[in-house]
């Protein structure tokens, strides 16, 4: 069990949330070029200095939790139960990276749908999103491949993680786009990886 935060640890957070809820606000309001950093501080009444100890860039802040929803997904491969089927720690890891990017805990509904559209339409924002979920998806491969040695070479790993990556994505990408909520889109991305993982029994050795 983790120890409880101090001061110090809960103010950084306060104020880092701060700044990603009102950088959001206001891309959401007069758009991602538009908006300036100046106009986020002031939003968040904090420094420029204060914006730079947090992030180094405007486009930092939308992908303000990449590398804690990374980490989180490595360590859900790690702690798999010894006799878990690849089927259901494969599951858990969609549901539980739909649900990062989609439902977080500290972001707002409406708030998430306009990072999502943000990512989505802004070239410079796509380009960066794609660029970091190849990375994660490359540092998921090799975790799978570790994780379960006997039952998936490197290559069927990789073909595992980039198959339900591309549908769940794919199918989040859609419902998003027809103006369906978060919550939908989750349902959506679940269900297009359960479609996957139907296709991935090519495998064979009843594995996945």
């Amino acid at each position: 069990m983790s120890e409880p935060l101090g001061l110090r640890e809960r103010k950084k957070l306060r104020t880092r949330r701060a700044l990603v809820e009102a950088a959001l606000r206001l891309f959401g309001e007069q758009g991602y070029q538009e908006t300036t950093i100046a106009e986020i501080t002031a939003a968040a009444d904090v420094s420029a200095r204060t914006f730079f100890s947090y992030f180094g860039s405007k486009e930092d802040v939308l992908f303000f939790d990449h590398q804690e929803r990374t980490d989180e997904a490595l360590k859900l491969l790690a702690d798999r139960r010894p006799d878990e089927p690849i089927r259901d720690v494969l599951l858990r890891l969609v549901e539980h990276g739909l649900r990062a990017s989609l439902l977080p805990a500290d972001m707002a509904s409406e708030l998430s749908s306009v990072r999502y559209r943000l990512v989505s339409s802004v070239p410079a924002l796509r380009a960066r999103g794609l660029q970091l979920l190849f990375e994660t998806e490359r540092r998921l491969a090799a975790a799978l491949h570790e994780t379960y040695p006997g039952e998936l070479d490197r290559t069927e790993a990789a073909a595992v993680i980039g198959a339900l990556s591309g549908a769940a994505n794919l199918a989040v990408q859609v419902s998003m786009d027809r103006g369906e909520p978060p919550e939908r889109a989750w349902e959506a991305g679940r269900r297009a990886a359960e479609i996957a993982m139907g296709g991935l029994a090519v495998l064979g050795r009843g594995t996945v």
